[in-house]
């Protein structure tokens, strides 16, 4: 009896040093086993720490943080936010999520490591990647059958904080730093299924930290941790940073954005370039003029509209 009241202070010690805040207030009684207090063994005393150690870890604070999302000013941006009427443009994500969601969980054309694992870029700066991640993740999150980390990867310029009116937080660089756990910095938020990681605090030497093997340890961790879950990165430009080809070298799926009539050909070219030897590159066209009618394919009335094709192996095929 001795031995099983001394494992119990040791895994409560255990909870402590790991940050756990245990409840202090009425112990909850194992349903397991049923404990006398020893002689000489603190009775009563040894008796709450057997009980409090019989909490189950599910029902224990969660270390995460929980955020509220203003919905509606984000529906005003022209984001998609649950609940919102159907639209053209969600209807649009619908089409741009189906195959990421099929390789994502293995039934695309091809077999890739770390296929749940999905960034988000741009040739350069201003072409909407970041909107795009956002509205992506968002319609991912309204699925049945998956859960959705976004991943604010531009860790040079992140933004999606701001866009969704948070302030800035520990996130990616300080797990990678060992100055945070991961549980420590995501953010769960009021949209069922959607889950946050900032880039965290600013480090000079970020693209070292992405290609470190911490990173690629916390991508497999990921990766492999919950089987539901797809994880967007909003990651920087191809042709400004490095980090962005850092980036794609460990992941599942690249989609890029592009700005229609905006983008240099050219631009598209060389950024396609840099990621050539990624099996999979999907391209999104954004900013797409509305037609009269506004018929798929040519825009949304917030003035963003959306194409989608995929490049795999070098055999382009396209989608409307």
């Amino acid at each position: 009896m001795a031995s099983l009241i001394e494992q119990a202070a040791q895994r409560l010690e255990q909870l402590r040093q790991a940050g756990v805040v245990l409840p202090e207030a009425t112990p909850v009684p194992s349903p397991a086993v049923a404990v006398a207090p020893a002689a000489g063994t603190g009775g009563a005393a040894a008796s709450e720490s057997v009980k409090a150690a019989a909490v189950p870890l599910a029902e224990l604070p969660q270390r995460s943080k929980q955020v509220e999302l203003d919905l509606a000013a984000l529906g005003a941006m022209g984001l998609l936010t649950p609940g919102a009427p159907r639209s053209l443009m969600a209807d649009q994500y619908r089409v741009i999520k189906r195959p990421l969601i099929k390789n994502a969980v293995g039934q695309g054309a091809a077999t890739l490591n770390h296929a749940n694992l999905i960034m988000v870029t741009s040739a350069l700066a201003g072409e909407g990647k970041s909107f795009t991640s956002l509205n992506l993740a968002m319609s991912i999150a309204a699925e049945l059958d998956h859960t959705v980390m976004l991943v604010d990867a531009d860790v040079a310029r992140p933004s999606l904080l701001r866009m969704l009116g948070l302030p800035p937080g520990p996130g990616l660089l300080d797990v990678l730093e060992d100055r945070a756990q991961l549980s420590d910095v995501l953010l769960r938020t009021n949209v069922d299924k959607l889950t946050l990681l900032p880039s965290g605090t600013p480090h000079p030497r970020a693209t070292e930290l992405l290609a470190s093997e911490s990173m690629r340890d916390l991508l497999n961790d990921m990766a492999q941790r919950y089987p539901d879950r797809i994880i967007i990165f909003d990651s920087p430009p191809l042709l400004l940073t490095t980090e962005a080809r850092v980036l794609a070298s460990q992941m599942g799926q690249i989609v890029m954005v592009v700005a229609a009539e905006a983008t240099p050909q050219s631009a598209v070219q060389q950024a396609l370039a840099t990621i050539e030897a990624h099996p999979l590159k999907m391209l999104v066209l954004n900013q797409v003029r509305t037609d009269a009618q506004g018929g798929y394919g040519y825009g949304y009335g917030y003035g963003y509209g959306y194409g989608y094709g995929y490049e795999h192996e070098d055999r382009g095929a396209q989608a409307s």
